[in-house]
């Protein structure tokens, strides 16, 4: 039980100090001007978890295939819904746990976004999506819902001014 107080304890000075470097990186780069595209802030600082009746309601950050939680546990989001709802990186995410153990998602706060054009590939048995500047992971199920293949030409929603590993499939342009 000591045990478990101390590591809570050590939990929340791990995130009082990145939420201090990370202000003071803010303050400094204002300083000297630059403006380099953000972290994702993903401290949880103001995210919650709450009782409502029997159901028990958290607030997630979407990492772009699972949900990310201020005391680092990490929740799988079905494929199908972060897809369909065109979910980027680092939005936040609603989730109700209902008391016979369903789970409801509902986005609360969608980051911005932006939107480019990539063309379809895969690395070994995961696809992934290459643009002028980068390569994104992206999720199988994105894949199989716009029926996309190697080649095929997308248009892509991922983060604005922050730096992304996963991009969402607005809409397939050409196809082979």
């Amino acid at each position: 039980m000591m045990q478990d107080k101390q590591i809570k304890a050590l939990r929340d000075l791990i995130q009082s100090a990145e939420n201090s470097i990370r202000s003071a990186r803010k303050m400094l780069d204002s300083l000297i001007g630059d403006t380099p595209r953000e972290e994702f802030d993903i401290s949880g600082a103001d995210l919650a978890s709450y009782q409502s009746g029997d159901d028990k309601i958290v607030e997630w950050i979407f990492t772009g295939d699972s949900m990310l939680w201020p005391d680092a546990a990490v929740y799988p989001v079905p494929q199908n819904y972060s897809s369909k709802s065109l979910l980027v990186q680092g939005s936040r995410l609603k989730a109700t746990i209902e008391s016979n153990g369903g789970i409801k998602y509902k986005i609360i706060e969608e980051i911005p976004f932006e939107t480019s054009i990539g063309i379809i590939t895969k690395n070994w048995d995961k696809y992934e999506i290459t643009t002028d500047t980068k390569t994104y992971r992206v999720l199988m199920a994105a894949i199989t819902f716009h029926k996309c293949s190697v080649g095929d030409t997308v248009s892509i929603r991922t983060p604005k001014w922050k730096d992304a590993t996963y991009a969402v499939i607005e809409s397939i342009i050409t196809k082979n």
